[in-house]
Formats: C-alpha cells, structure tokens, sequence
C-alpha cells in the first residue's frame, strides 16, 4: 500500500514517526503552514517557520524515505491579527519555491471580516501563481463555514478544481462536491473522522476527488491514520485500487496541478546546513 499524506504538521512530530510513516507505505506528504498553538507576534516568525518547512522538514524526510512538500499561508485563526497580517505582503517571495505546491491553510476560523479578507487575497495570491489552495473550514458552524467560504471561492479568479476544502464531514461533503473543489476528510483518534466514517462517505460519494489525511499536529492524533483508512477500506469489500486512488492517485492529482511535485528522495543530503538529525552522533 503507498500512501500520499496530502495534509501532515510534521513539525510537530519525531523522526520516530517518520520512520513509522514510513514503515506503513508512507511514501510522499504534503506539510501546511499552520497555527503553532502559541499566537506569534511578528511577521518575522512567519518567515523562520516557512524556511524551516522549505528546508529542514524536506531534509529530514528524505532522511526516512519520504517525499516532503508544503503549503505557505497566513492561517484563518492569526489572519485576526494585525500584528500578523503583513505576512500577505510577503508571500509572493515565498510561493515561488520549488517545493510549495498549494497556497494554505486559507480559510475560516471564527467567521470574521479579518478572515474574509485574508482568505480572498490568498485565493487571488494562488491564482496569480498558478497553485492550488488548501481550504480550512472551521470547526465551529462548519456547514455555514463551508457554505460562506463556497461563496467567496466562486467569487475568486481560481477555478474549484484548484481548491481542497479540508476537514469535511458527513455534513458538508456533498455541497463540498457539488461546488468542484475537491473534499478532505482528517482523521483523528477522538475528533473529527474516523476510520469507520471515511469508509461509510467514501461508499455514499464515491473516491472521485476525495482526500483522506491524517493532519497530525501537537494535539492528540496519529500520523497512521491514512493508513487505518486504506486497511479499513480492504475490510469493507474496496479494492486495492481503490485504495490507491485515494490514498495516492488522488492527492498526487490535486497537487500535481501545482506542477512541482517531486516523488524522488534518492540519496538524501547527510546534512542540512551543517547540522544533522543525529544529536550528538557524526
């Protein structure tokens, strides 16, 4: 079983995940910019955080076999404040790197004007470069969220096929499918999907454009949850291709259209500016 993870916060995990990623066919994943949990207070923050998720993480993937790419963003949840908000300046000096592949997390976090404002400028930000977006609905309200960010995607200058609305539920999926954006399940151990509910949407709506993610952060989640997923989906009578459709076609598909995905870790770099992921080893 190969698994494409297409929404991971690897930053906040171990290279002992990593290994155990790998060790389940985790072969590629996708990283987005995301809240760290402590608010930052300068746009300079932003900026460490993204050269870490263009350097460091893709070297200490590679490391485990693993193909890293990320998503650059101002989040939903730090678009509401202006201490934060410059970083929409900045931006386009980052989505020209090789390894972005979509604008993200964008979206909604409380539903407010700030949001609004920071989530149509990144849609237009993905427009002008040519990349897809990575669509944050909020975990609060999701079906008005959902519905209130469908409106702002149509009113945009990037086509639906180009937009994942991420962290779907039962609820959601189908206007999420009937808009053209693609539709992103998480699966969580306590929060969000699970295993058993993923199959039972991907039964009802099928596995065209659905992504299935593990979204593992610093809160309580599994970095192995796409591949509970795949095993789930075997159990309940869908074949191996299938699996792989979702699993792996169907999130190389989406970011593909960014067209810098790089599947390759040949021979990775022993060192990443001179540092090493073995501390204290040589």
């Amino acid at each position: 079983m190969r698994i494409f993870d297409p929404h991971i916060h690897m930053t906040s995990r171990t290279t002992d995940d990593y290994q155990a990623m790998y060790d389940a066919g985790v072969r590629a994943l996708v990283e987005p910019s995301f809240w760290l949990g402590q608010p930052r207070t300068s746009p300079s923050s932003f900026f460490d955080y993204f050269d870490a998720l263009l350097g460091w993480e893709p070297f200490r993937a590679a490391q485990y076999g693993i193909a890293h790419h990320c998503t650059l963003a101002l989040n939903p949840k730090e678009a509401n404040d202006p201490r934060c908000t410059p970083v929409l300046d900045a931006l386009p000096r980052y989505l020209v790197k090789d390894s972005v592949v979509a604008v993200g997390e964008i979206g909604y976090d409380s539903m407010t004007p700030a949001e609004d404002t920071a989530l149509a400028a990144q849609l237009q930000l993905a427009a002008d470069h040519g990349l897809p977006a990575l669509v944050h609905t909020p975990h609060r309200d999701k079906l008005a969220g959902l519905r209130r960010t469908i409106d702002v995607v149509r009113e945009s200058h990037l086509a639906p096929e180009l937009v994942v609305l991420d962290h779907l539920n039962e609820t959601t999926v189908k206007e999420a499918l009937d808009s053209g954006c693609w539709a992103g399940f998480s699966i969580y151990p306590d929060t969000k999907m699970d295993e058993d509910r993923m199959v039972a949407v991907l039964k009802l709506h099928g596995t065209e454009k659905v992504l299935v993610n593990s979204a593992a952060d610093w809160g309580r989640s599994d970095p192995l949850k796409t591949r509970d997923v795949g095993d789930a989906m075997l159990a309940a009578g869908f074949t191996e291709d299938d699996v792989d459709q979702v699993l792996w076609r169907n999130p190389v598909a989406f970011y593909g259209q960014s067209g810098r995905l790089r599947l390759d870790t040949a021979d990775p770099e022993p060192l990443h500016e001179g540092n090493s992921i073995l501390r204290g080893g040589e």
